[in-house]
């Protein structure tokens, strides 16, 4: 049996355990994540998630050696830990009421300046949910000897040693200053220096798996876990080591975040929700995001990708779709999404794609994204018209389609063997395609757009 990495990837709407050889998927299970009503408030249900988890390891050490663990999540949740146990739920980021805090709040929030941490809607920013928490549950927040993000939360869950991660602390939490590379005033307002446990980089083992965890799953008792990752850093990995920037990395799911690596951070503007992320090896990133995956199934209404035909019957109907239709992420989360115009039923998806292009066209070239190769992975890989129709938009930039779907947890696997010594993957060039009327068709949606954010 080969040596294997195994891949902890806690997305939003689902968990998932990948296992890679030399950055080959081998395996792969998946389970949907719950949320628990509370009290105190709704949160994730990570006794389920760590019981999946488990279960998942306990099967796939069957076929294979697993050699290593390695944890990523998203930047939207922390865990307060107390001795042994949780000291409060891990906050569902959709907990609207968080925002209740925010008048208090928004006077001892850093300027974006400091931290190019954009306000977003309830508890995407964690320094709101840290201040929630200790604001509106100061039994729950007392009890709390260390606060860890997601990503080594579970880390910790496995080994028992708490660690922090840039990736994750500079994920628009307010927490970090990218520019400066330590924590942000923030910190020191809320008073929580003595929760943050030692900063250690994404590539560090911080010991073999508990005991308990061993007994649990069959692994070897000194199998070691990695300190962990952010997911859209995750999915950043290969392409540091296999490209020269600039050039940008479309990570795409329920969320479309986009990366743009060696680009000015001049033009980041907490209105667009653009900001900087901080990459595994400690350098600040330009990035965008708004709800793309989610916005494309409300648009889309559960119809599968479209032919580039479809594209063109939209365009030729007039009909949009206009931001926005998740109510949060992008610079459109104020506004509610609206159709416009009449389409058939079964190009339902093509408008979704349109629109997802057409976002996506729209918040690179607010960043001031122009050159380099565009590299989109997830799920709108698979999405060819989609691929075709961002092309379109940008013909300065060559576009790339990842092989597959499991972009995160790949990168995530490279943690355990960084540098990576095998051969990288080589992302699929996208033809160049002509989409009669788009650049029309762009034009008439963008000037909609503005008319109904004013």
């Amino acid at each position: 049996m080969s040596q294997t990495v195994a891949v902890l990837d806690i997305g939003k709407t689902n968990a998932k355990l990948a296992l890679f050889d030399e950055g080959r998927l081998v395996w792969e299970k998946s389970a949907p994540n719950r949320i628990l009503p509370g009290p105190p408030y709704p949160h994730e249900d990570v006794d389920g998630a760590f019981a999946f988890f488990l279960a998942a390891l306990r099967e796939a050490g069957r076929a294979y050696r697993i050699g290593a663990i390695v944890p990523t999540a998203h930047g939207a949740a922390g865990a307060l830990i107390g001795e042994h146990d949780l000291a409060a739920p891990v906050m569902d980021y959709e907990f609207g009421e968080v925002e209740q805090i925010e008048p208090d709040y928004a006077k001892i929030r850093p300027p974006f300046s400091e931290t190019l941490s954009p306000k977003v809607p309830a508890g995407l920013n964690l320094g709101r949910q840290l201040a929630y928490q200790k604001w509106r549950c100061g039994d729950l927040f007392a009890a709390a000897k260390h606060f860890l993000p997601y990503s080594q939360y579970w880390a910790w869950r496995l080994t028992g040693v708490a660690a922090a991660e840039v990736t994750s602390l500079a994920a628009h939490t307010d927490l970090w200053a990218p520019r400066h590379g330590h924590a942000s005033s923030l910190v020191k307002t809320l008073d929580i220096q003595r929760l943050l446990p030692p900063l250690r980089p994404a590539f560090d083992p911080l010991g073999p798996i508990r005991p308990e965890v061993a007994a649990a799953t069959g692994l070897a008792p000194d199998t070691p876990v990695y300190c962990g990752v952010h997911d859209s850093n995750a999915s950043l990995l290969p392409y540091l080591v296999s490209r020269q920037a600039p050039f940008t990395v479309l990570s795409t799911g329920t969320w479309v975040i986009l990366m743009c690596v060696g680009l000015s951070l001049d033009h980041l503007d907490p209105r667009d929700d653009t900001l900087a992320n901080v990459d595994a090896l400690g350098r600040p990133t330009a990035c965008g995001r708004f709800m793309g995956g989610r916005e494309y199934a409300v648009i889309a209404g559960g119809r599968g990708n479209p032919e580039l035909a479809a594209i063109e019957r939209v365009i030729a109907s007039g009909a949009m779709a206009l931001p926005c239709f998740s109510g949060q992420g992008g610079p459109y989360a104020a506004n509610e999404g609206a159709i416009r115009g009449d389409v058939d039923a079964g190009d339902r998806s093509a408008l979704a794609t349109l629109y997802c292009a057409l976002m996506s066209d729209l918040m690179l070239t607010r960043m001031g994204a122009k050159t380099g190769d565009l590299i989109v992975e997830g799920t709108f890989a698979k999405n060819l018209a989609f691929c075709e129709t961002l092309g379109a938009l940008r013909p300065a930039q060559r576009i790339f389609a990842a092989g597959d779907t499991a972009g995160t947890a790949r990168g995530a696997a490279m943690i355990a063997q960084w540098p990576p010594a095998y051969p990288i993957a080589a992302p699929t060039a996208v033809p160049t395609v002509s989409i009669p009327g788009l650049a029309a068709y762009r034009g008439a949606w963008t000037a909609a757009v503005e008319r109904i954010a004013r």
